[in-house]
């Protein structure tokens, strides 16, 4: 493995990234939820934007999609002093077809953030380094982000216990603490994450930026229909189920949707087969699969309401200034 304790902290393209910010935070890729309308809504408060590839349904799609948001993210820039960069997630599995020319997509539209998922290949880093983008990918366990950092990615995301969609199942003190043992570079935290509060503790226990999805599912400009969003408010904790019945991979989804989808609940524990793009799930299965089963983390808790990108952005900073208040209070520091 690379020495990645002669790091010292984030690369100068991740600091260059996080000194554009208005919070440190990412609004992470969500299947079918993120579209162009949240992703320009979160670039226009100061917060990265991304966007799953597959959201679109084929490659030609995804490269027409980069397009025309680099169209409007260019026109918003000439009416604002700040924009946030934007990601895209591209899933790096052989289960996807497509991986590679969503790639080339993202090298010819020179995408700032591509965010990797399901597996670090040196050839997604060296293509999105080619221009001077930067790669994270996201991990749930110490063995995956030793392989991330050794196929050189530029930041490591660790997907902790209660995250949405395809979660991990350790605490996030534990995970933060066990990759920081060997890795000083960018690290990002994400699971359960909903409040500004979240955002201070993330970075308190050692990640420079805030991952968070399910709270932004609840977003005014989201994709999600109104019953899913109904769904977060009225759910706790203890309505999401972590299994692999859905897809193959282990994920997060809310009680509700999979009873309402007709799941045998007895029956989530057992494994099926992994499946992404459209060619790998027949349409009958899809529908149900990834429009009425829905996805959440353990944040839902929090989540009692349905703003606009702006209120809640403001919200989040509001409570992050008043968290580091009560903290410097209490600490004397």
């Amino acid at each position: 493995m690379s020495d990645s304790k002669t790091l010292t902290g984030p690369s100068t393209g991740s600091k260059a990234l996080m000194d554009q910010l208005s919070l440190p935070l990412i609004c992470a890729p969500m299947f079918l939820v993120s579209d162009m309308k949240l992703v320009l809504a979160a670039c226009e408060q100061g917060i990265i934007g991304t966007f799953p590839a597959l959201n679109e349904r084929t490659s030609d799609h995804f490269a027409s999609w980069l397009h025309t948001l680099g169209q409007k993210l260019a026109k918003l820039r000439e009416q604002q002093d700040y924009v946030a960069p934007y990601g895209i997630n591209l899933v790096v599995h052989k289960s996807n077809p497509r991986w590679q020319a969503d790639l080339a997509h993202c090298v010819n539209a020179k995408v700032p953030l591509v965010i990797s998922s399901l597996g670090a290949a040196r050839e997604v880093v060296d293509a999105v380094h080619s221009y001077g983008g930067l790669v994270y990918h996201d991990v749930a366990s110490s063995y995956h982000a030793k392989k991330a950092i050794d196929a050189g990615v530029d930041g490591v995301i660790a997907v902790s216990q209660g995250a949405g969609g395809h979660a991990g199942t350790i605490n996030p003190f534990a995970l933060v603490g066990e990759i920081r043992e060997f890795y000083q570079g960018t690290l990002l935290l994400g699971g359960s994450l909903s409040r500004g509060d979240d955002i201070l503790a993330a970075q308190a226990m050692g990640a420079d930026l805030a991952y968070l999805g399910t709270r932004f599912i609840n977003c005014q400009e989201s994709n999600a229909e109104a019953g899913y969003q109904q769904m977060l408010i009225d759910a706790g904790a203890h309505d999401i189920i972590h299994t692999p019945a859905v897809s193959g991979v282990p994920a997060n989804f809310m009680r509700q949707s999979l009873e309402q989808a007709g799941f045998d609940m007895s029956a989530l524990s057992k494994p099926g087969e992994i499946n992404y793009g459209e060619k790998l799930i027949p349409e009958n299965e899809e529908a149900r699969a990834w429009k009425t089963v829905w996805s959440a983390g353990q944040g839902v808790s929090t989540i009692h309401d349905s703003p606009s990108m702006a209120e809640l952005v403001q919200r989040l900073k509001n409570e992050y200034q008043n968290a580091k208040d009560k903290l410097a209070a209490k600490t004397g520091f």
